[in-house]
């Protein structure tokens, strides 16, 4: 039975060697496969796209596309430069199996604005949770000579979409500069996250804004770690109805995740507990 649910385009990304799988399906459902959940992922890619062996036991429903979504991230200085080389075609609402649609736990995981905004209304006795990046990108042709790079873009949707959601995670880094925006996500959904990096993250539920620092790490690829935290904390917030211990956990599990390529780093429960454990009185 699938009891976590991710939609969204399941991802090529451009490495020196080839091509590595990612996106949110990917680094979504394998956290919350390793954390103990039994995941499905709704997504479209190409006849001739190979699922890798990383998302064994993950359950993929995959509808057919011209061609698979595919990224090239390059990261400069803290910060990454991101192009859009292919994009598969969008996913409706009706994509989701009728044998999916109670799954407990939903995360909305769109990477280049490929879900119908109407989505967030079909799971209405469902915790949940949208990682809002790919209704918050636009992109140049990527025939022209800047090769499909990914620009900002008002998140024009957000007003569609929040009412109908429990959990919203965002970064820093996808508010540009504009806190101010984070007022208005507050108070048109139940719970807001804006994750800060190795800082952790702050977490905005039940009138009241608080800081949960985050977990030291030695920083490899910090490529999913947004992803990663998201699936954790909709995984312990449906365990403990807690968002702040929800966020702890997130952010011990999310640390693993840039200490490692890819996905390689995605940690299991028990990895996750004993740094709880090992940290449990430096946070007190």
């Amino acid at each position: 039975m699938i009891d976590f649910l991710v939609i969204g385009h399941v991802v090529q990304d451009v490495v020196p060697d080839g091509y590595t799988v990612g996106g949110t399906t990917t680094y979504s459902s394998i956290t919350a496969r390793n954390l103990g959940r039994e995941p499905g992922i709704v997504t479209r890619l190409a006849p001739d796209f190979v699922l890798p062996e990383v998302l064994h036991d993950i359950a993929v429903h995959r509808i057919p596309s011209a061609h698979t979504t595919t990224f090239h991230n390059i990261y400069r200085d803290g910060h990454r430069e991101q192009f859009l080389l292919a994009r598969a075609e969008p996913l409706e609402p009706d994509d989701v199996p009728p044998a999916w649609r109670n799954a407990p736990i939903v995360h909305l995981g769109p990477l280049a604005r490929e879900l119908d905004p109407r989505i967030a209304e079909y799971f209405p006795r469902a915790l949940v949770g949208v990682t809002p990046q790919g209704w918050m990108r636009q992109w140049d042709d990527p025939s022209t000579s800047s090769g499909g790079r990914v620009r900002m873009r008002p998140w024009e949707e957000a007003a569609d979409i929040l009412p109908y959601v429990d959990v919203l995670v965002l970064s820093e880094e996808d508010l540009n500069g504009n806190l101010a925006l984070m007022d208005e996500y507050v108070r048109l959904t139940r719970i807001a996250v804006m994750t800060q990096g190795a800082q952790g993250c702050m977490v905005f539920a039940n009138g009241e804004a608080r800081q949960v620092p985050g977990f030291p790490a030695r920083e490899v690829d910090p490529t999913g770690a947004g992803d990663v935290f998201a699936a954790a904390f909709l995984v312990r917030l449906s365990e403990t109805h807690d968002p702040f211990q929800a966020a702890r956990f997130a952010n011990a599990t999310a640390s693993f995740c840039v200490e490692a390529h890819g996905v390689t780093g995605i940690p299991t429960r028990e990895q996750v507990q004993a740094r709880l454990d090992g940290y449990s009185g430096f946070w007190g």
